[in-house]
C-alpha cells in the first residue's frame, strides 16, 4: 500500500514541531545520507551524526534536533515528515551609535524533507513553525535577534519563508601547490591547543572595533569562536581518520609578531573519497584575521609578504592531503586589496546557487541589508 495516501495535509492543525526519539534520528540522518554523507559510508555517517552532537558547539544543548510530525500518533510510529537542526550562536550587536551588545543567533541546517514526503508544503510549514519558535528559543543564554541559514537551493525559496539573502555569497579561490621554499619562510603552524587563545585575541579585536564607531547600519557578527572553530576539526579528524587513519595536525598558520600578526584557521572537507579523484573537496579556510588594520604602506607591503606566506602554506596544505582547490570566503575590502597584491593566481567566484548567506531579523527595522551589515561571513559560522 502507498504509504503517502493517508499523509495529513501541510496546514493540519496535527502537525506539529517536536524534537526526534533516538530511533527517529537515527531514521532522519540515515535518509539524509544521500545528501549529506560525503566520503563516508552509512554506518560511518551515523557514527559522525551522533559525535558532532557531542562537541562544545552542539553539546548542552547548542545543537536542536527538529521534526515535523502528526501529535497524534505515538513516538516511533508516526510519520517524519520534514526535520533540520538549529545550533545558537554567540553573536555581537552594534547600532549606528556603536552601542555594543552580546546576543544570540539560531542557524537552521539539514532541512530535509523524506523524499516521498516531498512538493506538499512541509518543509515550509517546518521553518514557518521554526520561525514562531526561535525569537524566544533558549531565551536564558540571551536576546536572540535573528536566524541565518546558507541555502543551497538558491535564493528564492527561503526568501519567501523569511530569510532574506545577503549581498555577501563571493570567495576566492586557489589550486593546491607544492612550495618547496616554504620551510625558509617566517611561518608558524597553529596546533589544536593554540585555537583558544587565538580566538579570543580575534574576539577583543572585534569588541574593540564595534564598540563606539559609527556605522549607517546595525552591524551584527557571528562570533569567532573557539567552539566553531572545533567543530569543523572534530568533523575533519572524524572523516580523515576514517579514510587515512590519521588526522591533520596542523588546523592552520601564522607570520608575523605581536601586534602585526595575520593568521588563517582551515579545514580539510571530503564530499567524496580522494581515490575517486573528485573535484569537491577542499581546504576551506575558516577564518582570516589581520591584527594591524590601520597599517602604514611600509606596514602594508609587509603584510602582502605574510598574506603570500599564508596562501602558500594554504596552498601546500590542500596538496599534502589531497584536495582539489583552497576556498576563502567572502573577504573584506582590505583581505581582497592585500591577496590581489601577493600575485598569487586564483579566481573570484559568486556562489549563485549554494551556501547563500540569508537572515531572518528578529530585532530593529526590516533585516534586509539596507539595514544590517553581516560582518565576518566566513566558512567558520557555516555548520
Amino acid at each position: 500500500m502507498d504509504d503517502t495516501l493517508a499523509l495529513p495535509r501541510a496546514q493540519s492543525p496535527d502537525l506539529y514541531l517536536t524534537h526526534p526519539t533516538s530511533e527517529e534520528f537515527k531514521a532522519i540522518y540515515s535518509l539524509g545520507f544521500h545528501e549529506w554523507g560525503d566520503a563516508l559510508n552509512l554506518p560511518q555517517y551515523l557514527e559522525e551524526s551522533t559525535f558532532l552532537t557531542t562537541v562544545p558547539l552542539a553539546r548542552d544543548g547548542g545543537m536542536t534536533i527538529w521534526c515535523l510530525t502528526d501529535r497524534t500518533l505515538p513516538q516511533d510510529q508516526r510519520p517524519i515528515l520534514c526535520s533540520c537542526e538549529t545550533f545558537r550562536n554567540r553573536t555581537y550587536i552594534a547600532d549606528r551609535e556603536g552601542h555594543f551588545d552580546e546576543a544570540i543567533i539560531h542557524s537552521v541546517a539539514s532541512v530535509f524533507c523524506n523524499p516521498k514526503f516531498r512538493r506538499r508544503g512541509y518543509a515550509a510549514r517546518l521553518l514557518a513553525e521554526l520561525a514562531k519558535i526561535l525569537p524566544d528559543w533558549q531565551a536564558e543564554s540571551g536576546r536572540c535577534i535573528g536566524s541565518v541559514l546558507f541555502s543551497d537551493i538558491g535564493a528564492t525559496y527561503y526568501t519567501k519563508l523569511g530569510w532574506h539573502p545577503f549581498p555577501l555569497n563571493n570567495q576566492i579561490e586557489f589550486d593546491p601547490m607544492r612550495v618547496p621554499k616554504l620551510s625558509q619562510l617566517r611561518i608558524r603552524y597553529i596546533a589544536e591547543e593554540d585555537i583558544d587563545q587565538l580566538c579570543k585575541d580575534d574576539e577583543a579585536m572585534i569588541r574593540r572595533a564595534m564598540t563606539g564607531s559609527l556605522s549607517k547600519k546595525i552591524r551584527m557578527m557571528i562570533a569567532p569562536d573557539s567552539d566553531h572553530m572545533l567543530w569543523h576539526h572534530r568533523k575533519e579528524d572524524f572523516v580523515c581518520n576514517k579514510i587515512f587513519g590519521k588526522r591533520p595536525h596542523i588546523k592552520g598558520a601564522v607570520t608575523g609578531g605581536p601586534n602585526n600578526r595575520i593568521w588563517a584557521i582551515w579545514t580539510h572537507r571530503y564530499y567524496e573519497h580522494p581515490h575517486n579523484n573528485p573535484l569537491g573537496n577542499t581546504l576551506y579556510i575558516l577564518r582570516v584575521v589581520i591584527e594591524n588594520q590601520n597599517s602604514d604602506p611600509e606596514q602594508r607591503e609587509h603584510q602582502v609578504e605574510q598574506m603570500r606566506t599564508l596562501l602558500w602554506a594554504a596552498q601546500e596544505e590542500a596538496a599534502a592531503w589531497d584536495l582539489h582547490c583552497v576556498k576563502l570566503w567572502d573577504p573584506g575590502y582590505l583581505l581582497q586589496d592585500i591577496v590581489e597584491r601577493t600575485e598569487i593566481q586564483h579566481r573570484r567566484v559568486k556562489r549563485e546557487d549554494e551556501s547563500i548567506a540569508s537572515l531572518m531579523w528578529f530585532g530593529e527595522g526590516s533585516g534586509k541589508d539596507d539595514m544590517v551589515e553581516w560582518l565576518g561571513n566566513e566558512k567558520y559560522g557555516w555548520c
